[in-house]
C-alpha cells in the first residue's frame, strides 16, 4: 500500500470525508468497471459501485491493512454482485482445484498500418469474446487483466481456493484462444 492511500485510510477511519472522497476518486472507475463486466448493465453496475463506496464507509473502522484497499473494495462489489447474480458463487465453485500451468503472453508489436488495423480489429474482436464469457470466467479475467490483482489477491478477492481461480483463468484463456483462432480462421478463408 503506498504511504499516501495509508494516510488517507488512516484519516477516513477518524471520519475525513474528503480523504475518503480521495479513496473513492481512486478506485471508482476499477470498481464501476468490475460490476459492469459482471453484470452487464450500466444502471446496475452504478448502484453496485455507489452501494460498494456506501458499505466500504460504513465498515472502513474495521478495516486492518491485512490486504491492500483495492482488494478488499472487490471483496465488498464481488460479494454485492453475488447477491444480484446467485448463480455466479455456485459456478465460481464449481470450477474445481486444478492447478494448470500459466498460458505465455504474446507480443503484439505494431510494424506498418496495415499490422496495427489488424491489432485493432483483434482487440475488438476480444473484447466481444470477453464479453461472451460466462459471467464467472469474466469476472476472473477482469480481475486478472483489468484490475491486475494477482491470483493470490482475486482468490482472497473471491475466498476461493488458489487452485479454482488459476483454472478458472486458464479455461477462460483457452476459449479466448480459441475465439482469436476462429477469427484467424475467418480471416485466411476471407
Amino acid at each position: 500500500m503506498a504511504d499516501t492511500e495509508t494516510t488517507l485510510i488512516q484519516r477516513a477511519q477518524k471520519g475525513d470525508h474528503d480523504a475518503f472522497a480521495a479513496l473513492v476518486d481512486e478506485h471508482q472507475r476499477y470498481v464501476y468497471n468490475l460490476a459492469l463486466r459482471v453484470v452487464k448493465d450500466e444502471n446496475e453496475a452504478l448502484d453496485l459501485a455507489q452501494e460498494t463506496f456506501v458499505r466500504a464507509w460504513t465498515a472502513l473502522p474495521n478495516f486492518k491493512g491485512q490486504s491492500q484497499f483495492r482488494t478488499w473494495l472487490y471483496r465488498i462489489v464481488t460479494n454485492l454482485c453475488y447477491n444480484r447474480l446467485p448463480n455466479l458463487r455456485r459456478s465460481l465453485n464449481d470450477l474445481g482445484d486444478d492447478v494448470l500451468e500459466n498460458i505465455p503472453e504474446t507480443d503484439s508489436g505494431f510494424d506498418n498500418p496495415a499490422r496495427e488495423f489488424e491489432s485493432n480489429e483483434t482487440r475488438s474482436y476480444l473484447q466481444q469474446a470477453i464479453e461472451a464469457l460466462d459471467e464467472n470466467y469474466r469476472l476472473l479475467i477482469t480481475l486478472r487483466y483489468q484490475n491486475e490483482l494477482s491470483y493470490e489477491e482475486i482468490s482472497s478477492t473471491l475466498n476461493l481456493p488458489l487452485g479454482t481461480v488459476k483454472t478458472g483463468i486458464f479455461r477462460a484463456k483457452a476459449q479466448l484462444r480459441n475465439a482469436l483462432a476462429n477469427l484467424e480462421d475467418s480471416w485466411i478463408t476471407a
